[in-house]
C-alpha cells in the first residue's frame, strides 16, 4: 500500500486543463476555489496500492509472446517490444473506490460540476501514480544495468482488451485488489494494468514507439 498524498503532487493547472480550461482563459474564482480545496484534500478518498511481478520473456514468435505460466501476449506491437527484451514487468495499480464512490454521490445529488473537478483529479492521480510504478521499475531496471520500455496497456493499438486475463494471471493473485469484471472492466474504476519491457540498452527499448509507424492521426492513444 502506498500512500500517494505523500508521494505524489497533484497540479492543478492540469485538472483545470483536464476540465476544459486553457492557459487563455482562466476559471471562476468558484471554480478555482473548488480546484484548490479538493486538490488540497483529495487524498482523504484515495487508497492506492499496486502490484508488479517481473517475468522472463521466455520466447517470442510471430505475434506471441511466452512469458512462462502458459501466460501468452498476443499482440505485433507488444511482440516488437518484447523480441528486444529479456524481461518484462507486469503490473496493476489502483487509487481505490472512494473516491469514484464520491464521485457518484455528488452527481446523484445534481453536485455535477464538483463531481467532474474530483473525477478530473482522481484520474490524475491514477496516472501519477502510474507514474511513480513505472519510476520503481526503471529504477530496479538500472540496478541490473537495463533500461525499461514505455508502459503499455491492454487495449492499445492492436493488443486487445481480452489479454487483461493474461496480465492478470501473471501477477499469480497479487492484483492489488483489482478485479475484473466478466465484460473485462477493471474494479475499481480508476485503475491502470500492464507491462513495461526490460533489457540492455543497444536494444533501443527506452525509444520504441509504435506510434511513429502508425499512420491512425486521430488515435486517441497516441503518444
Amino acid at each position: 500500500m502506498l500512500a500517494i498524498s505523500d508521494q505524489i503532487d497533484i497540479d492543478k493547472q492540469e485538472i483545470l486543463s483536464n476540465i476544459g480550461y486553457s492557459d487563455e482563459y482562466q476559471p471562476s474564482a468558484r471554480i478555482a476555489s473548488l480546484v484548490n480545496d479538493y486538490v488540497e484534500n483529495y487524498h482523504d478518498l484515495i487508497a492506492s496500492s499496486y502490484s508488479y511481478n517481473i517475468r522472463d520473456v521466455e520466447s517470442v514468435t510471430g505475434a506471441r509472446v511466452n512469458i512462462g505460466d502458459s501466460i501468452t501476449l498476443e499482440s505485433k506491437v507488444i511482440a516488437r517490444l518484447l523480441k528486444r527484451c529479456e524481461k518484462v514487468a507486469v503490473f496493476t495499480l489502483t487509487i481505490g473506490n472512494h473516491l469514484e464512490e464520491m464521485v457518484a454521490h455528488l452527481a446523484e445529488n445534481g453536485l455535477v460540476l464538483q463531481a467532474t473537478v474530483l473525477d478530473a483529479i482522481g484520474s490524475g492521480a491514477t496516472e501519477k501514480l502510474a507514474d511513480y510504478v513505472d519510476d520503481r521499475i526503471k529504477r530496479m531496471a538500472k540496478i541490473e544495468g537495463l533500461v525499461t520500455s514505455q508502459r503499455f496497456s491492454p487495449g492499445y493499438c492492436d493488443w486487445e482488451v481480452s489479454q487483461q486475463k493474461m496480465v492478470f494471471k501473471a501477477l499469480n493473485g497479487d492484483t492489488a485488489g483489482i478485479r475484473l469484471t466478466e465484460s473485462l472492466l477493471m474494479v475499481p474504476r480508476k485503475s491502470v494494468s500492464g507491462i513495461i519491457g526490460i533489457g540492455p540498452a543497444h536494444h533501443n527499448i527506452a525509444n520504441y514507439n509504435p506510434c511513429h509507424t502508425c499512420n491512425k492521426k486521430d488515435c486517441p492513444g497516441r503518444r
